[in-house]
């Protein structure tokens, strides 16, 4: 074989050589397309606003696009479902919710935490119990003796029966004995309309969904069911400072997850880069417009609040006939 040759299939070689370890590179490089996150909720909701708020600069973190889809019904459990069943390579992460804690103790479908790689906690929205600025009850104590003394009486508003709003003032009554007429209504909204047109006593809603109204003077929030005050609400007192502790109050949340079964390599790209999503000046600025309450738990702390969530749920879930576990 000639010099020259020789030569060229050496060169030939060597290119081919060089093209298989750059494939190889990029296909080793995550990610390396856009990713998909399912929402389980409608367009336009509030989990779907804090998700595309969440990923709005994504690319700056990711290098890629984080595309928003929604998957809704069943309370949740289609879209969060779809999360948990999508092919494990970290392409597909989904927004998980409040309900993922109750689906199996209230029997409505085989579905907790424990079928996710968990990414991070976003934020936890305390309940706030308010009546109307002219009620006769100017603070919460006033309501709770009034209410244990006339069982069943004091109507409370919430946004469906087993929801955080209602669990989570079904848990206060249920620890001091009291006895409250709940009345659902199909979200925050009505049920704001509802006490301010007296069609119910009181309400049990997410603070932030009172903020508003709280502003304008048209309600009077009695107690914020958290440890702390809310830094949007400070002249609004905990349960403890209002004269009944509740040192584990069941708390809305929303949270990122990925399917069982990611690569710790792909996790970690994950876990860090919605960490700095998360971080990010324009995402805090809007939560903090919107009166969200962020709080940020690693893929460990996130799984330590959601045991603790769970035990928690189960006597408020009794004190309202829904706990059917599977």
């Amino acid at each position: 074989m000639n010099t020259k040759k020789f030569g060229l299939i050496f060169a030939l070689t060597a290119l081919c050589v060089f093209v298989a370890v750059g494939n190889v590179a990029a296909a080793d490089k995550f990610p390396a397309k856009d990713i998909t996150m399912i929402c389980p909720w409608s367009a336009g909701g509030g989990t779907d606003t804090v998700a595309r708020s969440l990923v709005k600069n994504a690319k700056k973190y990711f290098g890629v696009n984080v595309n928003v889809v929604n998957k809704t019904g069943g309370m949740g459990a289609v879209g969060m479902g779809a999360a948990a069943t999508a092919r494990p390579d970290g392409y597909t992460v989904g927004m998980i919710t409040f309900q993922l804690s109750t689906f199996q103790s209230m029997g409505l479908a085989k579905l907790s935490y424990r079928d996710y790689n968990l990414i991070q906690l976003v934020n936890q929205s305390p309940a706030a119990i308010s009546v109307a600025a002219d009620s006769k009850w100017k603070n919460l104590k006033e309501l709770m003796e009034y209410a244990k003394a006339n069982p069943g009486v004091v109507t409370v508003g919430h946004s469906g029966a087993g929801g955080s709003w209602h669990l989570a003032i079904a848990s206060i009554a249920v620890k001091n004995d009291i006895k409250f007429n709940y009345v659902p209504f199909d979200g925050a909204a009505p049920t704001r309309t509802a006490l301010l047109g007296q069609h119910i006593d009181c309400a049990a809603t997410g603070i932030d969904e009172m903020l508003q109204m709280y502003q304008a003077g048209k309600v009077r929030i009695l107690a914020v069911n958290n440890t702390t005050r809310s830094a949007l609400f400070p002249d609004v007192p905990t349960m403890e400072e209002a004269g009944y502790p509740n040192p584990n109050p069941i708390l809305d949340w929303r949270g990122l997850a990925a399917p069982k079964g990611v690569s710790q390599e792909n996790m970690k790209v994950l876990v860090d880069g919605f960490k700095k999503c998360f971080d990010d000046p324009e995402f805090q600025a809007l939560a903090k417009k919107l009166g969200l309450p962020l709080v940020y738990e690693d893929p460990q702390g996130f799984q330590v609040f959601l045991e603790g969530m769970e035990k928690t749920l189960v006597p408020a879930l009794e004190s309202v006939n829904l706990y059917k576990p599977m």
